[in-house]
């Protein structure tokens, strides 16, 4: 009978990682500008990196 074989690696933590910093630097950006255009794309940047680093889990991290 064939045993099955899992391979990790570390990489859904790297990744999860690497967006959270993204989510952090860009909720940093919006808090110090409030009210501006900027401050809007900080917050867009913050929830996409965040939505990111979630998936990066999920589909790396066995």
């Amino acid at each position: 009978m064939a045993e099955h074989e899992t391979v990790a690696t570390d990489k859904g933590i790297g990744l999860a990682t690497l967006f959270t910093l993204v989510a952090a630097v860009a909720a940093v950006a919006m808090f110090a500008v409030p009210g501006t255009e900027l401050a809007a794309w900080g917050f867009a940047v913050a929830m996409l990196a965040g939505v990111l680093a979630v998936a990066a889990v999920h589909l790396y991290w066995r």
